[in-house]
């Protein structure tokens, strides 16, 4: 085999052999400004661990990596924490290679696992709580089921204190750094925090009971590396009050308003809105679904205390846009919202109205009917947006200050 990659020690036993993939910019439907990596990892105990794999055509990248430091038929034992495809894909191919002793994955894993590759029938399940020795060295387990798929699960590797959290405490970002600490702060906490909202959120009260746990089996951490994004070794007390806080999706001072416009009379409501709403102390991101991605308009989603949707109507319906960024946002979950609709149009104007029924299927909690309006706001029209954006201010503050 060719060496082009080299491993990059993460300790003097511990290895991060993952690929960098420069190009993604969408993942299931969450845009990827930044692209992303693979991570894989090997342990260099007695018997050699591989941790996941990579997505299936950067095989040869990761394989490269592994033989930087050690032949990769060498490695006796493979841990498959999360069998979704990024991780998964070249597993099937790196096995028959390297020919492992043993491949490893939760009860759930296993069974996934047979689904995308019905020939491979290799993988042998670690209950939760449960411990493999490499020698010298011993990995548990802690399943994480839905966090964030029903397969997914921790690795921990006690001699090195390193929790290899599978999709947890990632993020999706290309970059030659391969540790958190390296990076421009304000791009690190934008990027986790984009992906919080766009993967994990829909699972936030099991990201609170899963750090409750952690805490109470009493492990020590001197890093976490996920499958996705740098790794943690500094400030790790961050990264996890992070997870903690977005988890809880407390309301603030911030509201979003997203809106589809045809000829910008439901823009011109939507600023107005956003006046009455700023009037009163509220941060506000106005976001145009022709503009801003959806994936966008999650991420300020993320610590909010309302979101108001308008739509102009076309053929009986709401826009297509906003129609894409409520259906997105309704598989997301997000939390302990209040919110609002609005809109013009010409001459059935069901676009306010169909939005609003989606927002309340999401349980965001409706604040009063739509305000519709027939072809141009009139000044009337912009000063009842504007009233209705300082009414929903007070509600914000009234309902941040009970949680405060």
């Amino acid at each position: 085999m060719k060496e082009e990659y080299r491993a990059i020690p993460l300790t003097e036993r511990v290895y991060w052999v993952g690929a960098i993939d420069w190009n993604l910019r969408d993942f299931h439907g969450y845009t990827t400004h930044r692209g992303t990596s693979y991570n894989a990892y090997l342990i260099l105990a007695d018997r050699i661990t591989l941790i996941d794999t990579v997505k299936k055509p950067f095989k040869e990248e990761m394989l490269s990596r592994i033989a930087s430091v050690v032949d990769p038929r060498r490695i006796e034992i493979i841990i498959s924490n999360h069998s979704e495809m990024d991780h998964s894909g070249c597993l099937e191919e790196v096995a028959r290679e390297l020919a492992p002793k043993e491949i490893y994955a939760s009860p759930m894993g296993v069974k996934t696992l047979k689904e995308i590759f019905p020939n491979f029938s290799e993988v042998k399940p670690v209950a939760d709580g449960e411990k493999v020795s490499l020698g010298n060295m011993t990995l548990s387990f802690l399943e994480t089921r839905m966090l964030h798929w029903p397969d997914s699960m921790f690795s921990y590797l006690h001699e090195e204190e390193i929790l290899f959290s599978q999709d947890a405490f990632g993020m999706h970002l290309a970059t030659q750094e391969r540790f958190a600490d390296e990076i421009d702060y304000d791009i690190l906490n934008y990027e986790a925090a984009t992906y919080f909202a766009n993967i994990i959120l829909p699972y936030s009260p099991l990201v609170t009971k899963l750090i409750n746990r952690v805490s109470a089996l009493g492990l020590t951490f001197r890093m976490i590396a996920p499958d996705h994004g740098p790794i943690w070794r500094k400030n790790l007390d961050h990264i996890i009050g992070n997870y903690s806080r977005w988890a809880l999706q407390k309301p603030s001072m911030k509201a979003v308003i997203a809106y589809g416009t045809m000829w910008q009379s439901t823009e011109k409501m939507a600023r107005h809105i956003g006046e009455g709403l700023a009037s009163k102390g509220v941060k506000v991101a106005i976001m145009s679904c022709d503009v801003f991605h959806r994936s966008d308009v999650i991420y300020e989603l993320l610590e909010c205390g309302a979101f108001i949707v308008g739509t102009s109507t076309l053929n009986n319906n709401m826009l297509p846009a906003v129609a894409d960024l409520l259906t997105y946002a309704k598989g997301l979950r997000p939390q302990n919202l209040i919110g609002a609709t609005f809109g013009s149009y010409g001459w059935s104007g069901e676009g306010a109205l169909q939005a609003m029924e989606i927002l309340k299927e999401m349980k965001v909690e409706i604040q009063e009917e739509p305000i519709r309006v027939k072809h141009v706001p009139a000044a009337f029209d912009l000063l009842s947006c504007r009233h209705l954006g300082e009414r929903i201010a007070t509600e914000i503050e009234k309902r941040v200050k009970e949680i405060s």
